[in-house]
């Protein structure tokens, strides 16, 4: 069994041959089961510091490939193992470990061990990147990052891959880290700045990337302009909230899979329990956009939104990626 690193699996794979990857995986037949998603108490109590969540996300080629490498000609499986314990900040730990374990389709051996983490930070962002040339604007050139986690960095290439994003906000609770941050991203091609005036960088967005563990909503329906795009993929959890219902009314939503959004994203479960939405609201998954079933964006002044909360068969499309370039 072969070890692929965090530095390998950044060598090794690109956004735009993510995209693709992951566009043929939402195309082809994939056992994608639920994840299991446990809450790890503390020894002070469920809620007191040092508690987290525990993840386990089975994936798996089922047949014959129709549209990619991925594989009718080999088959994988892989499984994630992943927590997150958002104290470990406070510890100079990583809030976000595990491990992604691939394995032949045909005899159930072990191929590869990878780094979990630098997976989901490139699945995620190139998942986000793939909804994106739907749902956004092709004329899209204001990023609004809303948070300044591990993921960010890979939002912003992203997104600056799928739309010609020349100027970037990133916008968190503490400004000194959005500051850090914006120094570290900004490049000749790129300005990337941070500000402290959420509600006017949401007004001025034409893409507003949402990347927290919030369990209040952060963005307020009436701040939206007309032909915005929203992508949200911090919260994944029921009992997490980065926009407001009216966000959620506003917009023409899609979601990575209906089956994780309507049972994992509070900002899906919310709205439907409030009766802002319906779930004939939820317009299309990445399935039916990815297979040309259903049509994303349809018109310029448009207001979309893309709810993530990831899924299995994106970790095993990266995964093959890395370990077949590594």
């Amino acid at each position: 069994m072969r070890l692929v690193t965090a530095a390998e699996i950044n060598q090794a794979l690109d956004v735009r041959s993510l995209m693709e990857r992951l566009r043929s995986a939402f195309r082809d037949d994939i056992a994608n089961p639920a994840r299991t998603l446990h809450h790890i108490e503390s020894s002070l109590g469920p809620d007191e510091p040092g508690a987290g969540d525990l993840m386990v996300m089975p994936a798996w080629v089922r047949g014959t490939a129709r549209s990619g490498d991925m594989s009718g000609r080999r088959g994988y499986i892989g499984v994630k193992v992943q927590s997150v314990f958002p104290d470990n900040r406070t510890k100079g730990i990583p809030s976000l470990t595990g491990v992604y374990v691939l394995m032949s389709g045909r005899t159930g051996e072990p191929l590869g061990l990878l780094d979990a983490p630098t997976l989901t930070a490139w699945r995620t962002a190139a998942a986000s990147a793939l909804a994106a040339t739907y749902l956004a604007r092709q004329d899209a050139e204001r990023l609004l990052v809303v948070g300044s986690g591990a993921l960010v960095p890979h939002l912003i290439k992203a997104h600056a891959e799928a739309r010609p994003i020349c100027n970037v906000l990133i916008w968190n609770r503490t400004p000194a880290t959005a500051e850090k941050l914006a120094k570290r991203l900004t490049r000749p091609d790129l300005k990337v700045a941070a500000t402290t005036d959420l509600e006017g960088a949401v007004r001025g967005a034409d893409v507003i990337c949402t990347a927290t563990g919030s369990t209040q909503p952060l963005i307020k329906g009436e701040w939206l302009q007309r032909g915005v795009h929203l992508d949200c993929v911090g919260g994944y959890r029921p009992d997490m909230r980065e926009v407001d219902d009216e966000v959620v009314s506003r917009a023409r939503v899609f979601v990575d899979t209906r089956t994780g959004a309507m049972s994992e994203a509070g900002d899906i479960i919310a709205p439907l329990e409030s009766g802002a939405i319906t779930t004939e609201d939820i317009t299309a998954d990445l399935h039916d956009l990815a297979r040309g079933d259903r049509a994303g964006r349809r018109y310029h002044d448009q207001i979309t939104l893309f709810k993530s909360v990831g899924v299995a068969l994106e970790d095993l499309a990266a995964a093959t990626l890395a370990f077949e370039r590594t």
